[in-house]
């Protein structure tokens, strides 16, 4: 059945806002000359709700880029489970990954050799962690693998190089076929004590990961040279095999001894990096698997973790008020509006327009001020979020300041993941503050007495 005209014209409708209620809030939101510093300040309203919108969509995809691609980089090279040999040499390296990969849950799972050393090249030193992995174990490592610059992993093996960032490349002065030394000061004992173990390397590979920590501090060696240089190979008698003569040959000793290599520790990479729980269970329960200490990526990385948590929650919150400022502006917006429209809602009421009805074209009025200002906001947002680091280096070069700066941020990008589930929650929340602002001035025009309000006209 359809709307009457009368009920039309005096605003008593039985659909929830009616085309009368409409044609009046859209001509109070229209501006007239003698109302321009309303409108003005109606503006200037829309303009900070759509601005308190779009900063929170881009600092909150900035921070999720920023968390997910500190993740996905120290996760992608550092396994979420480090497993450390206890009882003896970690001799059966090899035997230990090919069982831990046999549990439910786990990926896969490398060994590797390190140790600690002093890198020079071209006249510059620095402090380095280099690590021992063979070609089959670097394969698995898709992130380093497949982010080289120079050179490459092809026949890692057999190449008695090593592989660096380029970060390091630059500090150290060095490229592509340039010799590293590198020097470990727990070396050779002599009877006049340690003396350090010095050697120097080709430059085989010249990777770029994108994150300052790994670019700049480690260097990747291939494993058997790396254990022998960290002295990771014992010499032991064959099974079976006699004392030796004290006065046995060069030839008997070596043909008497075998040479048993070891690792340092295994790296478990699991399905579900949250299920660190559930995955320490089995991997100690395992029957196959040697006893191990384990430490997870949420201890190692605990407190890091946790501040950019703390980060999110209190930057979402601090940036939360500037949609809060901008409600309570539509408030003393609409408050002005009511006042100044006072003689119209006493004309209004006088023709039948019933106080719900007031109510709700001025609740119409203001909720459309904070509507606009985040269809607008979210739209801007999402432009920016998309388009972060192209505009991050446009201002770099424009001010030629180096904004977000790799050393300080650990990223040589400005990342940014824009999450739909927040971006809701942003656009509901100014939404919703839009229209709790419109509800007492809405409510005040309502209260007005038509007799009081027309009394002075």
């Amino acid at each position: 059945m359809s709307e009457s005209p009368a009920a039309a014209s005096t605003g008593r409708s039985t659909r929830p806002f009616s085309r009368f209620e409409w044609l009046i809030a859209g001509r109070y939101l229209r501006a007239r000359r003698k109302e321009a510093f309303i409108s003005v300040i109606a503006s200037l309203t829309m303009v900070g709700v759509a601005i308190g919108v779009a900063t929170l969509i881009v600092v909150m995809s900035v921070m999720n880029g920023f968390r997910g691609e500190l993740l996905d980089k120290i996760l992608g090279l550092n396994g979420h489970f480090t497993g450390f040999p206890i009882e003896s040499q970690f001799t059966d390296y090899k035997e230990t990954v090919t069982a831990l990969e046999g549990v439910d849950g786990v990926d896969f799972a490398v060994y590797f050799v390190e140790g600690q050393v002093l890198a020079t090249g071209q006249g510059q030193s620095t402090g380095v962690t280099v690590r021992g992995m063979d070609e089959e174990n670097l394969k698995k490592l898709s992130l380093l693998y497949n982010a080289t610059e120079q050179g490459g992993f092809d026949q890692w093996d057999e190449s008695r190089g090593v592989a660096i960032g380029y970060r390091l490349a630059q500090t150290l002065g060095v490229n592509l076929g340039d010799q590293v030394q590198i020097i470990n000061p727990e070396g050779t004992m002599t009877p006049f004590g340690s003396t350090p173990q010095i050697r120097s390397y080709p430059v085989n590979v010249i990777y770029n990961l994108g994150m300052v920590e790994f670019d700049s501090y480690f260097m990747y060696m291939p494993l058997e040279p790396a254990q022998d240089y960290f002295k990771m190979v014992d010499e032991v008698l064959k099974p079976g095999q006699a004392q030796l003569d004290p006065l046995a040959t060069d030839e008997e000793i070596d043909a008497a001894y075998m040479r048993v290599p070891r690792a340092s520790a295994v790296e478990i990479f699991i399905d579900d990096p949250d299920q660190v729980g559930l995955m320490r269970q089995r991997l100690q329960s395992a029957p196959e698997t040697r006893p191990l200490v384990l430490t997870d990526w949420q201890q190692r990385n605990e407190t890091f973790f946790s501040a950019l948590q703390v980060e999110r929650v209190v930057m979402f919150t601090i940036l939360s008020m500037i949609i809060l400022v901008a409600a309570f502006n539509i408030i003393s917006s609409l408050i002005m509006l009511v006042k100044d429209k006072s003689a119209d809602i006493a004309v209004l009421r006088t023709m039948g327009a019933t106080r719900g009805s007031i109510m709700r074209i001025f609740s119409m009025t203001g909720t459309a001020i904070g509507v606009i200002g985040t269809i607008a906001g979210t739209i801007i947002g999402l432009i920016v979020a998309a388009n972060a680091e192209a505009l991050r280096s446009s201002i770099s070069n424009l001010l030629g300041v180096t904004l977000f700066p790799p050393e300080v941020f650990f990223l040589s990008s400005l990342p940014s993941r824009t999450d739909p589930v927040e971006v809701t929650v942003v656009v509901c929340m100014a939404l919703g503050l839009s229209f709790l602002a419109t509800l007492y001035p809405a409510w005040r025009a309502a209260q007005y007495d038509p007799v009081e309000a027309l009394r002075y006209e």
